[in-house]
C-alpha cells in the first residue's frame, strides 16, 4: 500500500512513524514533510494553497492508495471531498463534517441539537451586544474565536476588564481576523480536562486511548493557550464518567452526525471535562492532536 501523509509538522511525524511500522505499508510519502520526517518518508514540495486537484494529480502519479490528512486547514477547505471526487481514498472528513471544529458555534449548535452536554453559551458578531451580555454573566467566562486561529482563539477571562479586552481583540481590533468575525461567549467549567479520540467511519466509532493536553505556554497552567504545549495519555478517566461519555457524548456523535448527513471518514478528537455534573464538551477536532 502506498500512503501519502499530507502536512508538516510533529502530527504527521508521529503519523509517519507508525504508518512505516505497518507490514502493508509499501511506500509513504509526505507533503510537504519537513527534515524528521524525510527520515521515514520522501517529501515531496507542497502543492499551492487551496489547489486540492494538484494533491490529488500527484496522488495519482505516485500510485497513492490512501491519503492521510494532519492538519485541520485542508480539511476545513475541502481536501477530501476533491480528493474523493477524484476516485482517491482519504482519512478525514468532508468540508461540511469539519466545520465541527472549523466554526464553533456550528459546533456547539450541533450539540445543542443533539443533546451533547456542553456549557451554556451565546453567539455575537456585534461588539456592544457581546459586552453588554458579559455584564450579566459571572466569572469565570470563556471567549472563543468563531474560526481556526491554530489553537490560540479561545481566552479564559477572570475578570470583566479581561473578557472586555478579549472581546475587543476579536471583535474590533480584529487579532483573528476572518476566524474572528463571530465568537461565542460560554460558562467556564470546573473539573479535571481531558482528551478522548476515536476513529469513525460515519458508521461505528471506535474511541482510542484518552490523552491529557497542556496548552498554557508557562509551567503552572498559566498565560495564554498555545497549539499544544504536550500531552499525557493514557489520562485517568473514572469508570462511571467513562459510561456517561459513551452514553451522552460518544453515541450522541454518532447518531447527530447521521441523521445531518454528514461525511464522516476519519478521526474525531473530543475535548472533555469532567465536571461534578458529569463529563461536557469543550469542543470537537476533526483530526489527531498536535
Amino acid at each position: 500500500m502506498n500512503i501519502l501523509v499530507i502536512g508538516g509538522g510533529g502530527r504527521e511525524h508521529a503519523l509517519v512513524w507508525k504508518l512505516k511500522q505497518s507490514p502493508q505499508a509499501e511506500k509513504i510519502y509526505c507533503v510537504p514533510g519537513n527534515g524528521g520526517i524525510s527520515q521515514d518518508a520522501e517529501c515531496l514540495p507542497a502543492c499551492a494553497e487551496g489547489d486540492w486537484k494538484s494533491y490529488a494529480a500527484l496522488a495519482k502519479s505516485r500510485k497513492i492508495d490512501l491519503v492521510v490528512v494532519g492538519p485541520e486547514a485542508p480539511l476545513a477547505g475541502g481536501i477530501a471531498d476533491v480528493l474523493r471526487a477524484e476516485g482517491l481514498k482519504v482519512f478525514g472528513p468532508s468540508k461540511e463534517a469539519a466545520r465541527l471544529e472549523g466554526s464553533k458555534i456550528y459546533s456547539k449548535n450541533f450539540m445543542r441539537k443533539h443533546g451533547i452536554p456542553t456549557a451554556d453559551f451565546e453567539a455575537f458578531d456585534d461588539p456592544a451586544a457581546a459586552l453588554a451580555h458579559l455584564d450579566k454573566k459571572p466569572l469565570p467566562i470563556v471567549i472563543k474565536a468563531d474560526g481556526l486561529a491554530a489553537g490560540k482563539g479561545v481566552s479564559v477571562c477572570f475578570t470583566k476588564e479581561e473578557a472586555r479586552e478579549a472581546v475587543e481583540n476579536m471583535l474590533v481590533k480584529k487579532a483573528f481576523g476572518s476566524a474572528g468575525e463571530r465568537i461565542l461567549i460560554e460558562d467556564a467549567l470546573e473539573g479535571s480536562e481531558v482528551s478522548l479520540m476515536a476513529l469513525t467511519d460515519g458508521k461505528t466509532l471506535k474511541p482510542l486511548l484518552t490523552a491529557r493536553d497542556y496548552k498554557r505556554v508557562f509551567d503552572g497552567n498559566k498565560g495564554p493557550n498555545t497549539g499544544g504545549m504536550g500531552a499525557v495519555s493514557p489520562s485517568q478517566v473514572p469508570g462511571d464518567a467513562s459510561a456517561k461519555i459513551e452514553r451522552e457524548i460518544t453515541s450522541r456523535f454518532l447518531k447527530g452526525i447521521q441523521q445531518e448527513d454528514l461525511d464522516f471518514r476519519g478521526l474525531i478528537y473530543i475535548g472533555l471535562m469532567l465536571t461534578p455534573h458529569g463529563p461536557k464538551v469543550l469542543e470537537f477536532n476533526v483530526r489527531f492532536g498536535d
